[in-house]
């Protein structure tokens, strides 16, 4: 039986279920002490560089749109650390595994977060 890959916010609470909860953040959440961390790992493969971090929040310039910054980021999952990191989960959930993809507290748009473009790149290389 193959698990799931679901998606929230690390600041959202656990959820029976949830599975192996996955931090796929740029920068870890300020102010956060160690012991409070609601993630059981931490993938800063899976984030956006920090380029494209910047540019999607217009920092030192005017922010890029959405379509851009999709195109952009599906560009960054091609390098080696992503891909491994793609197929690892992939292989959790092939197993029966649930994973929770976490995003950043600030990101209330799952639909233009890239923490649901990984869940469509993972959901690809399980034939689903």
């Amino acid at each position: 039986m193959r698990g799931e890959i679901r998606t929230r916010r690390w600041n959202d609470p656990a959820q029976r279920g949830d599975g192996f909860r996955l931090l796929v953040c740029r920068y870890r959440p300020r102010g956060v002490r160690k012991a409070d961390e609601t993630w059981d790992a931490w993938e800063k493969s899976l984030a956006p560089s920090r380029e494209l971090h910047a540019a999607f929040w217009g920092k030192e310039q005017k922010p890029i749109g959405w379509v851009e910054y999709r195109r952009r980021f599906l560009v960054e999952m091609n390098g080696d650390a992503a891909q491994a990191a793609l197929d690892a989960i992939a292989e959790r959930v092939e197993l029966g595994e649930t994973v929770t993809l976490l995003c950043s507290s600030a990101c209330t748009d799952e639909e233009r977060c890239h923490r649901t473009l990984l869940q469509a790149l993972i959901e690809r290389r399980l034939g689903r």
